[in-house]
C-alpha cells in the first residue's frame, strides 16, 4: 500500500489514520504544482485531479478523495475503532463532521495558501469566514469532551486536526477558540500523530 502525500496537506489525515490503524504503508512525497512524485511518477496519471491524497492499494487500485480514503481505512481496520459501524447514527455523525471538515473548514482555509497570499481586507474576510467554521468546532468541544464525537478518537478528528493545525502555517491566531487549541494539542500528542508529523517533517509546525 502506498500513500501519495504532500507534507501538511489534507493527506496528513490519511497518514494519521493509517498510523492509528497500524497499517504498514509506503509514503511517496508529491509535488502538486509540477504533478510529479519524488520517485519521478507522473502524478496526473495517478490522480487526474492533481491533488492529494491518493492511496494505491496492494492490488494496484487507486483511491482518491480524503474523506473516502479515511472511511476505507476505518472500515478495513475495524479493530482500530476509528469510526462507528456503518448504518448507525453514530457513524452518520462522524460522516457529517468529515463533510464539514472538507466542504466548510478546509475550503475556508484554502485561499490563504494562494500565491500571492491575500492581504488586507481580502485576508480579513477569509479569516472571518474561517472563524465561523471554528465556532462550530469550538461549540462541539464546549462540554469538555476529548474528541469531536465524545471520548473516542475518529477519522473526523484526524481531518479536523490537520485543517485546524494549518493555522500555524498561515499565521491565524486560534486563541479565540480555546477548546480548539486544546483539541489540536491533544491530538498532536497522540503517538500515531506524532509519528506522522515527524515523517512529514512537520513537528515544528504542530501546536
Amino acid at each position: 500500500m502506498k500513500l501519495y502525500y504532500k507534507p501538511g496537506a489534507c493527506s496528513l489525515a490519511s497518514h494519521i489514520a493509517l498510523n492509528e490503524a497500524g497499517v504498514a504503508v509506503a509514503l511517496e512525497k508529491t509535488d502538486t504544482a509540477t504533478k510529479t512524485t519524488e520517485n519521478g511518477e507522473d502524478y496526473s496519471a495517478i490522480n487526474p485531479n492533481g491533488y492529494v491524497p491518493a492511496l494505491r492499494l496492494d492490488n494496484g487500485e487507486i483511491l482518491t478523495e480524503g474523506p473516502a480514503i479515511l472511511q476505507f481505512i476505518a472500515d478495513t481496520n475495524q479493530s482500530a475503532g476509528l469510526a462507528p459501524e456503518n448504518g448507525t447514527v453514530e457513524r452518520a455523525r462522524v460522516n457529517a463532521l468529515l463533510n464539514f471538515a472538507g466542504s466548510e473548514l478546509h475550503k475556508a482555509f484554502a485561499p490563504l495558501f494562494a500565491d500571492p497570499a491575500p492581504e488586507g481586507a481580502a485576508r480579513d474576510a477569509i479569516i472571518e469566514k474561517i472563524g465561523t467554521r471554528l465556532d462550530h468546532i469550538e461549540s462541539r468541544l464546549a462540554d469538555g469532551r476529548a474528541y469531536l464525537t465524545g471520548d473516542a478518537f475518529t477519522i473526523a478528528d484526524a481531518y479536523v486536526f490537520v485543517v485546524a493545525n494549518w493555522a500555524n502555517f498561515v499565521n491565524v491566531d486560534l486563541s479565540k477558540w480555546p477548546n480548539v487549541v486544546s483539541f489540536v494539542k491533544r491530538v498532536a500528542a497522540r503517538p500515531a500523530v506524532t509519528n506522522a508529523l515527524a515523517a512529514e517533517g512537520l513537528l515544528a509546525q504542530a501546536a
